[in-house]
């Protein structure tokens, strides 16, 4: 089995223009990305840089121009169906309960009905949505829907969890508490874990790797920093860790210009 758990290899990805006359747009160009089985890595770069392109060609919901993504060492053909997406937006159906929503991965799967309903429970109760199970999204705060959408990808066991920003319209606290949840959860299996994030304190305190990408258009890996800070970590409290603020230092160096490049290139288009 490959050391790998997701290879992106060499990635480009280029639209076409929908006006006639207009050129094409290279979000992303030779990229490359790889994450360990196991291993938590977050990708931190400008505003519209092409994070979520990269995440979309993981989760195979989208095919590059060129390049070659690996899922354990072979060729990704269609959806990545060893990965589990966790998206920046809702992802609950609104007609459908906290129960019922986690439970439909698990039935599309093939699951029985009663296992699934087993299931569906067990992940809401360490999610800690046990006592709301019966409540439909407009019933549960935002923190409680961010909870739900993450007992909805993880009840499905994934080798692999991709994450589009999905704390980003928490509030503070919420959002700390959301993050220690998620290191307690993959702390329990190790699973590989791509986490796309805009925060780089986020991004140093919940991973083992930071991949900076450079502005867009064509973005690509500029940076690549090892995170030894000790596990388990609380991430409000390793924020105050000198080693912490070293690291933050170190990549935010290099992010810095990145984010007044993807500034000017958005007030140019404005």
């Amino acid at each position: 089995m490959s050391e790998f758990a997701l290879e992106l290899i060499d990635i480009s990805c280029t639209f076409r223009a929908r006006e006639p006359g207009a050129t094409a747009y290279t979000a992303v160009a030779h990229s490359t990305l790889r994450v360990g089985a196991g291993e938590f890595v977050s990708v931190v770069g400008p505003t519209g840089c092409g994070k979520s392109t990269l995440l979309n060609v993981a989760a195979g919901l989208l095919a590059p121009s060129s390049g070659a993504v690996r899922v354990f060492g072979q060729p990704l053909q269609g959806l990545n169906r060893r990965a589990g997406y966790m998206f920046q937006a809702e992802s609950l159906l609104p007609w459908m309960n906290a129960l019922q929503n986690v439970m439909l991965g698990l039935r599309y799967r093939g699951m029985g009905e009663r296992e699934a309903r087993l299931e569906a429970e067990d992940w809401l109760q360490r999610v800690g949505l046990g006592r709301f199970a019966d409540r439909y999204p407009h019933q549960l705060s935002g923190g409680m829907r961010k909870r739900a959408a993450l007992a909805q990808v993880l009840a499905l066991d994934p080798d692999i969890v991709l994450m589009d920003e999905p704390f980003s319209a928490l509030d503070v606290q919420t959002r700390q508490l959301m993050e220690n949840e998620v290191l307690a959860l993959w702390a329990q299996k190790r699973k590989a874990v791509l986490f796309i994030t805009h925060d780089l304190d986020e991004a140093i305190a919940m991973s083992d790797r930071v991949v900076v990408l450079s502005a867009g258009p064509a973005t690509h890996p500029i940076g690549e920093f090892q995170i030894d800070l000790p596990r388990p970590r609380n991430v409000a409290e390793v924020r105050n860790d000198a080693h912490f603020v070293a690291l933050h230092g170190r990549i935010w160096a290099v992010l810095r210009d990145e984010v007044l490049k993807g500034y000017a290139q958005q007030l140019k288009e404005s």
